[in-house]
Formats: C-alpha cells, sequence, structure tokens
C-alpha cells in the first residue's frame, strides 16, 4: 500500500530529533505539508526542515513553543493558520523520561511533576489548541506516542509509566469525542528504540551497559531494539487515508516485547 498526503498539512511535537524527526520526513516523503514544532533544539531542526525540503515537504514552518506554555501554543496555532489556513494530522511526540531511575517512596516529586506536565499535560494542551480546527472542517487525525511502558509498568519509573498510561486512555476518551465529528484518535506505543542515546548504549563495549542492552534485548522476539522509521512508519499508517475506520486503538510497535515472557528462566 502506497500512502499519500497530498495536500495534508501535519504538525508533529517534538521534531527535532528522533522519532519526531523520521514522522516529520516520512510524512514529507507522502506529500504532506509539515509543521516542525521544537523546544530547544533549533539547530537539529532547521536540520530536518531541510531534510523535509529535500524529500518533497516543500517550506515547511519551523515553531519553537514549550508545550506547557498557554501562550505559546495560541502562537503556534496562529503561525500554523497564517501559513496553511488548516490542520489535517496532528502527532503530539514531543515527551520526556526520567533522569533518575528510583522506587516511588523516593521518587523526587519535581521529577514527578515535570514528567507528567509534558508527557501527559502537553498532549493534552497542543490538542486542545489545534482541534477546533479539525472540528470546525470535520475531518482530522490526532496521532499520540505513548510507550510499551504505559501499557506494561517497569521499575523505577513510576512518573513516565503513569503518564504514558494516562496518554493511553486519553486518546481513547479523544476519540469518543471526537470521532462523530469526523476527527479520528490513535496512540502508537513504540517499544525500545534507537534513538541518539541507545544507539551509544547498545554500541557501548562497557560491560555494564552491554549487560544492560542483552538484558532488553532478552525480552524483545525479535532480538533488535526498533529504529524510529520503525515508529515512523506505524504514525503514518494511521494518519493514511486507507486508515479511515480506526479510532481509538493504540498500536503496539514493539517488536514483540508486550507478547508475553521470551526470556530463558
Amino acid at each position: 500500500m502506497e500512502i499519500r498526503l497530498d495536500g495534508k498539512v501535519a504538525l508533529v511535537t517534538g521534531a527535532s530529533t528522533g522519532i519526531g524527526a523520521a514522522i516529520a520526513i516520512a510524512f514529507a516523503r507522502a506529500g504532506a505539508k509539515l509543521v516542525i514544532h521544537y523546544n530547544n533544539s533549533a539547530a537539529e531542526a532547521k536540520k530536518v526542515a531541510a531534510e523535509v525540503s529535500a524529500c518533497g515537504g516543500g517550506d515547511p514552518l519551523l515553531v519553537k513553543a514549550d508545550v506547557l506554555d498557554g501562550q505559546a501554543i495560541k502562537d503556534m496555532v496562529r503561525a500554523v493558520d497564517q501559513k496553511f489556513g488548516r490542520i489535517d494530522i496532528l502527532v503530539n511526540n514531543a515527551g520526556i523520561n526520567t533522569r533518575f531511575r528510583v522506587s516511588l517512596d523516593g521518587f523526587h516529586d519535581d521529577e514527578w511533576d515535570r514528567i507528567v506536565a509534558t508527557d501527559l499535560s502537553g498532549c493534552y494542551r497542543v490538542t486542545k489548541a489545534l482541534v477546533p480546527s479539525m472540528l470546525r472542517q470535520k475531518s482530522g487525525r490526532i496521532i499520540n506516542i505513548s510507550s510499551v511502558l504505559g501499557l506494561v509498568p517497569a521499575r523505577l519509573q513510576c512518573a513516565y509509566v503513569a503518564a504514558k498510561a494516562g496518554v493511553v486512555n486519553l486518546t481513547k476518551a479523544m476519540a469518543l469525542e471526537f470521532g462523530p465529528a469526523g476527527v479520528l484518535a490513535n496512540a502508537v506505543a513504540p517499544g525500545s528504540t534507537l534513538n541518539e542515546g541507545l544507539k551509544k548504549i547498545y554500541a557501548s563495549q562497557d560491560p555494564a551497559e552491554k549487560k544492560w542492552a542483552d538484558g532488553v534485548l532478552s525480552h524483545i522476539p525479535l532480538h533488535r531494539p526498533g529504529t524510529c522509521e520503525d515508529i515512523a512508519h506505524a504514525v503514518l499508517f494511521l494518519a493514511a487515508p486507507e486508515s479511515s475506520y480506526i479510532t481509538g486503538t493504540v498500536l503496539t510497535v514493539d517488536g514483540g516485547w508486550t507478547a508475553g515472557f521470551s526470556r530463558d528462566f
């Protein structure tokens, strides 16, 4: 199936690196016009914009905004409207993980607030600001990036697993509320995915990091981590016209991680 998004306008949050960048490039190759959101990585966002243009995405709009800043989000919506006059696809990808691996009873309150605010409240705030346009035109796609840890929690990451689980049910609530107006909402739950940080760990010869990487791979039936492109292809499928009867679902892209136990013990 060849997916085409010609004439569609797509906004990808957190699109300057990793999964977000891969999604933006995949959309551009399918013919979409891009809004590339970033917060801190201006140089990386410009590189993504150049690649988007080279892939046939035309002249993308770069927007800097903190997803927790109400005024910044309003400014982003205004910029999208001025340049494109519509929004067809929203990918809520912006997110962070914990800097600590600590049991819940010792978890830092400010770290909890930081992660839940960005990963869950940010998804809510950006959607709330952009969905009225979709509702008026009676069409649109919302695709939220959750995580396998939002489905099957891991230890020592209570804020992240709670936020990503919240994204799952927030997505389902969106599907229920916006479906009658023709706006579809789905989520993608990536497993272990090779962003820049994980690439270094998987390539490391440090015994501790190698042991960690081997332990992760022992859970994955396909015995490899995912790539950012693997996730982007799943998002592209949910954005496609051909997926018009799919809403309220979570597409898990994890190499079989959540299928069950695959370790030898």
